[in-house]
Protein backbone atom coordinates (compact mmCIF):
# COMPACT_ATOMS: atom_id res chain seq x y z
CA UNK A 1 0.00 0.00 0.00
CA UNK A 2 1.60 3.40 -1.12
CA UNK A 3 1.36 6.43 1.55
CA UNK A 4 1.89 9.76 0.91
CA UNK A 5 4.61 11.68 2.82
CA UNK A 6 6.09 15.07 2.89
CA UNK A 7 8.02 17.04 5.29
CA UNK A 8 7.91 20.65 6.14
CA UNK A 9 9.28 23.69 8.50
CA UNK A 10 5.44 24.04 10.89
CA UNK A 11 4.32 27.23 11.18
CA UNK A 12 2.27 28.91 14.38
CA UNK A 13 -1.02 27.66 12.72
CA UNK A 14 0.41 23.96 13.37
CA UNK A 15 0.74 24.32 17.16
CA UNK A 16 -2.56 22.44 18.14
CA UNK A 17 -1.17 19.21 16.07
CA UNK A 18 2.45 19.71 17.09
CA UNK A 19 1.55 19.41 20.69
CA UNK A 20 -1.03 16.35 19.58
CA UNK A 21 2.21 14.64 18.72
CA UNK A 22 4.28 16.06 22.01
CA UNK A 23 1.45 14.73 23.98
CA UNK A 24 2.11 11.17 23.09
CA UNK A 25 5.00 10.80 25.30
CA UNK A 26 4.77 13.14 27.65
CA UNK A 27 8.21 12.20 29.89
CA UNK A 28 10.68 11.34 26.60
CA UNK A 29 9.33 14.89 25.01
CA UNK A 30 8.92 17.44 28.30
CA UNK A 31 12.16 19.20 26.51
CA UNK A 32 10.60 20.12 23.91
CA UNK A 33 7.29 20.34 24.81
CA UNK A 34 8.36 22.49 27.30
CA UNK A 35 9.64 24.56 24.71
CA UNK A 36 6.87 24.72 22.85
CA UNK A 37 4.66 25.78 25.02
CA UNK A 38 6.63 28.22 26.15
CA UNK A 39 7.56 29.67 22.48
CA UNK A 40 5.11 28.14 20.26
CA UNK A 41 6.00 27.59 16.59
CA UNK A 42 7.85 30.69 15.49
CA UNK A 43 10.94 29.87 15.15
CA UNK A 44 12.51 33.40 16.33
CA UNK A 45 10.78 32.65 19.63
CA UNK A 46 11.35 28.57 19.60
CA UNK A 47 15.05 29.07 18.74
CA UNK A 48 15.00 26.67 15.99
CA UNK A 49 12.69 25.19 13.22
CA UNK A 50 10.04 22.42 14.38
CA UNK A 51 10.26 19.92 11.02
CA UNK A 52 7.20 18.06 10.68
CA UNK A 53 6.82 14.85 8.55
CA UNK A 54 2.90 14.05 7.53
CA UNK A 55 2.13 11.17 5.79
CA UNK A 56 -1.31 10.86 4.08
CA UNK A 57 -2.01 14.62 5.57
CA UNK A 58 -1.53 13.68 9.04
CA UNK A 59 1.42 15.15 11.62
CA UNK A 60 3.19 11.63 12.66
CA UNK A 61 6.24 13.01 13.73
CA UNK A 62 8.22 16.26 14.74
CA UNK A 63 11.81 17.32 14.78
CA UNK A 64 13.25 20.27 16.46
CA UNK A 65 16.37 21.52 14.85
CA UNK A 66 17.98 24.71 17.29
CA UNK A 67 21.07 24.21 19.64
CA UNK A 68 20.18 20.78 19.76
CA UNK A 69 18.89 17.96 16.80
CA UNK A 70 15.96 16.47 18.61
CA UNK A 71 13.63 13.85 16.73
CA UNK A 72 10.03 13.43 18.72
CA UNK A 73 8.00 10.24 18.57
CA UNK A 74 9.97 9.67 15.21
CA UNK A 75 9.14 6.65 12.64
CA UNK A 76 11.62 5.69 10.71
CA UNK A 77 10.29 7.26 7.80
CA UNK A 78 10.10 10.17 9.51
CA UNK A 79 13.74 9.42 10.65
CA UNK A 80 14.84 8.99 6.83
CA UNK A 81 13.01 12.26 5.96
CA UNK A 82 14.64 14.15 8.74
CA UNK A 83 18.29 12.95 7.95
CA UNK A 84 17.33 13.92 4.37
CA UNK A 85 16.37 17.95 5.09
CA UNK A 86 19.22 18.09 8.06
CA UNK A 87 22.14 17.17 5.21
CA UNK A 88 20.78 19.82 3.06
CA UNK A 89 20.56 22.51 5.69
CA UNK A 90 24.20 21.54 7.19
CA UNK A 91 24.65 20.54 10.86
CA UNK A 92 24.05 24.04 13.07
CA UNK A 93 23.69 22.36 16.27
CA UNK A 94 26.07 21.39 19.24
CA UNK A 95 24.65 17.89 19.99
CA UNK A 96 21.94 15.52 18.46
CA UNK A 97 19.87 14.23 21.48
CA UNK A 98 17.34 12.13 21.78
CA UNK A 99 14.96 8.81 22.58
CA UNK A 100 17.64 6.02 21.17
CA UNK A 101 15.33 4.28 19.13
CA UNK A 102 15.53 7.17 16.86
CA UNK A 103 18.47 9.06 17.72
CA UNK A 104 20.42 6.25 16.76
CA UNK A 105 18.92 5.22 13.26
CA UNK A 106 19.32 9.40 12.80
CA UNK A 107 23.04 9.77 13.68
CA UNK A 108 24.19 6.41 11.42
CA UNK A 109 21.89 8.57 8.44
CA UNK A 110 23.97 11.72 9.47
CA UNK A 111 27.52 10.50 10.45
CA UNK A 112 28.96 10.07 6.86
CA UNK A 113 28.23 13.86 6.32
CA UNK A 114 28.25 15.31 9.97
CA UNK A 115 31.09 12.99 11.65
CA UNK A 116 33.02 12.17 13.39
CA UNK A 117 31.74 13.30 16.79
CA UNK A 118 33.07 14.42 19.25
CA UNK A 119 31.52 12.16 21.93
CA UNK A 120 28.61 9.49 21.29
CA UNK A 121 26.89 8.39 24.37
CA UNK A 122 24.65 5.44 22.96
CA UNK A 123 22.62 4.71 25.90
CA UNK A 124 21.22 7.31 28.51
CA UNK A 125 18.80 5.34 30.90
CA UNK A 126 15.75 7.52 30.76
CA UNK A 127 14.51 7.46 34.67
CA UNK A 128 11.02 8.36 36.65
CA UNK A 129 9.52 8.54 39.65
CA UNK A 130 6.45 9.66 41.34
CA UNK A 131 6.08 9.58 44.70
CA UNK A 132 8.95 11.26 47.10
CA UNK A 133 11.72 9.28 48.05
CA UNK A 134 11.35 6.45 51.11
CA UNK A 135 14.60 4.79 51.20
CA UNK A 136 16.51 8.55 51.49
CA UNK A 137 15.95 11.74 53.47
CA UNK A 138 15.77 14.82 51.66
CA UNK A 139 17.95 17.10 52.70
CA UNK A 140 16.61 20.06 54.16
CA UNK A 141 19.15 22.63 53.30
CA UNK A 142 18.79 21.51 49.65
CA UNK A 143 16.92 25.00 48.98
CA UNK A 144 15.69 27.19 45.76
CA UNK A 145 18.40 29.48 44.43
CA UNK A 146 17.64 33.51 44.85
CA UNK A 147 18.04 35.75 41.93
CA UNK A 148 20.67 37.49 43.98
CA UNK A 149 22.65 34.78 43.84
CA UNK A 150 23.69 34.42 40.08
CA UNK A 151 27.40 35.07 41.12
CA UNK A 152 27.28 32.10 43.79
CA UNK A 153 25.60 29.39 41.58
CA UNK A 154 26.95 30.27 38.13
CA UNK A 155 30.66 28.95 38.72
CA UNK A 156 29.00 25.55 40.16
CA UNK A 157 27.41 25.72 36.75
CA UNK A 158 29.85 26.13 34.89
CA UNK A 159 31.69 23.15 36.44
CA UNK A 160 29.24 20.67 36.17
CA UNK A 161 28.41 22.08 32.65
CA UNK A 162 31.98 21.51 31.55
CA UNK A 163 32.78 18.18 33.60
CA UNK A 164 29.78 16.28 32.11
CA UNK A 165 29.81 17.89 28.32
CA UNK A 166 34.04 18.17 28.40
CA UNK A 167 33.95 21.47 26.66
CA UNK A 168 33.36 25.10 28.82
CA UNK A 169 29.53 26.52 28.35
CA UNK A 170 31.75 30.17 28.07
CA UNK A 171 33.80 29.08 24.45
CA UNK A 172 32.06 31.21 21.72
CA UNK A 173 29.58 33.93 23.00
CA UNK A 174 31.65 34.82 26.60
CA UNK A 175 28.83 32.33 27.78
CA UNK A 176 25.96 34.78 27.52
CA UNK A 177 23.40 32.19 26.03
CA UNK A 178 24.53 29.92 29.15
CA UNK A 179 24.18 32.80 31.46
CA UNK A 180 20.99 33.89 30.58
CA UNK A 181 19.89 29.98 30.57
CA UNK A 182 21.14 29.78 34.40
CA UNK A 183 19.35 33.14 34.85
CA UNK A 184 16.08 31.98 33.82
CA UNK A 185 16.09 28.67 35.50
CA UNK A 186 17.25 30.52 39.08
CA UNK A 187 14.24 33.62 38.03
CA UNK A 188 11.23 30.44 37.50
CA UNK A 189 12.34 28.75 40.90
CA UNK A 190 13.70 25.94 39.46
CA UNK A 191 16.90 25.66 40.72
CA UNK A 192 18.52 23.96 43.37
CA UNK A 193 21.46 24.20 45.68
CA UNK A 194 22.39 23.42 49.14
CA UNK A 195 25.32 26.19 50.00
CA UNK A 196 27.46 26.07 52.92
CA UNK A 197 29.65 29.02 54.08
CA UNK A 198 29.00 30.61 50.73
CA UNK A 199 30.12 27.35 48.68
CA UNK A 200 27.55 25.19 46.61
CA UNK A 201 28.20 21.50 48.19
CA UNK A 202 25.20 19.96 45.60
CA UNK A 203 23.14 21.98 43.22
CA UNK A 204 20.24 20.50 40.48
CA UNK A 205 18.00 22.46 38.12
CA UNK A 206 14.33 21.19 36.92
CA UNK A 207 15.17 21.88 33.38
CA UNK A 208 11.74 21.21 31.67
CA UNK A 209 8.27 21.49 33.00
CA UNK A 210 4.84 20.85 31.81
CA UNK A 211 2.15 20.11 33.38
CA UNK A 212 2.18 16.40 33.04
CA UNK A 213 6.25 16.12 33.25
CA UNK A 214 9.16 17.64 34.86
CA UNK A 215 12.85 16.56 33.54
CA UNK A 216 15.67 17.19 36.78
CA UNK A 217 18.96 18.49 34.90
CA UNK A 218 22.64 19.57 35.72
CA UNK A 219 22.99 17.29 38.77
CA UNK A 220 26.01 18.30 40.56
CA UNK A 221 28.62 18.07 44.10
CA UNK A 222 31.26 19.89 44.27
CA UNK A 223 34.43 17.50 44.31
CA UNK A 224 35.67 17.73 47.87
CA UNK A 225 32.03 17.19 49.12
CA UNK A 226 31.60 13.50 47.11
CA UNK A 227 31.14 10.19 48.55
CA UNK A 228 29.18 11.93 51.26
CA UNK A 229 25.83 10.90 50.33
CA UNK A 230 24.88 14.61 48.86
CA UNK A 231 23.71 13.60 45.78
CA UNK A 232 20.99 11.36 47.14
CA UNK A 233 19.35 13.56 49.94
CA UNK A 234 19.95 16.83 47.90
CA UNK A 235 18.17 14.50 44.43
CA UNK A 236 15.62 13.61 47.16
CA UNK A 237 14.94 17.21 48.28
CA UNK A 238 14.51 18.76 44.72
CA UNK A 239 12.04 15.51 44.18
CA UNK A 240 9.71 16.44 46.46
CA UNK A 241 9.81 19.93 45.40
CA UNK A 242 9.53 18.89 41.86
CA UNK A 243 6.23 16.95 42.65
CA UNK A 244 5.09 19.21 44.92
CA UNK A 245 5.27 22.35 42.81
CA UNK A 246 5.52 21.33 39.16
CA UNK A 247 4.73 18.18 37.93
CA UNK A 248 3.17 14.68 38.80
CA UNK A 249 6.04 12.66 37.15
CA UNK A 250 9.93 13.91 37.58
CA UNK A 251 12.09 12.56 35.25
CA UNK A 252 15.99 12.21 34.10
CA UNK A 253 18.66 10.33 31.92
CA UNK A 254 22.15 9.83 33.04
CA UNK A 255 24.81 8.12 31.26
CA UNK A 256 25.19 4.89 31.47
CA UNK A 257 28.93 4.17 32.62
CA UNK A 258 28.03 6.89 35.36
CA UNK A 259 27.44 4.43 37.74
CA UNK A 260 27.16 5.58 41.27
CA UNK A 261 24.65 8.27 39.36
CA UNK A 262 22.65 5.19 38.42
CA UNK A 263 22.66 4.01 41.51
CA UNK A 264 22.23 6.62 43.14
CA UNK A 265 19.12 7.92 41.70
CA UNK A 266 17.81 3.76 41.52
CA UNK A 267 17.86 4.72 45.82
CA UNK A 268 15.91 7.80 45.25
CA UNK A 269 13.32 5.91 43.79
CA UNK A 270 13.64 6.38 39.60
CA UNK A 271 12.73 3.56 37.56
CA UNK A 272 14.23 2.90 34.15
CA UNK A 273 11.40 3.50 31.76
CA UNK A 274 13.13 3.96 28.25
CA UNK A 275 16.97 5.29 27.00
CA UNK A 276 18.06 7.98 25.63
CA UNK A 277 21.15 8.95 23.06
CA UNK A 278 23.48 11.70 22.51
CA UNK A 279 25.95 12.93 20.12
CA UNK A 280 28.22 16.02 20.83
CA UNK A 281 29.68 17.71 18.36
Amino acid sequence: MLTQTTTRVLEPSDLDAALEVLDRDPVANAFVTARVQVAGLDPWRLGGEMWGFYEDGLLRSLCYSGANLVPVCATPEAVRAFADRARRTGRRCSSIVGPAEATGPLWRLLEPHWGPARDVRSHQPLMITEEPAREVAADPLVRRVRKDEMDLIMPACVAMFTEEVGVSPLAGDGGLLYQARVAELVGSGRSFARVEDGQVVFKAEIGAATARACQIQGVWVAPEFRGRGHSETGMAAVVAYALRDVAPVVSLYVNDFNTAAHAAYRRVGFREVGAFMSVLF
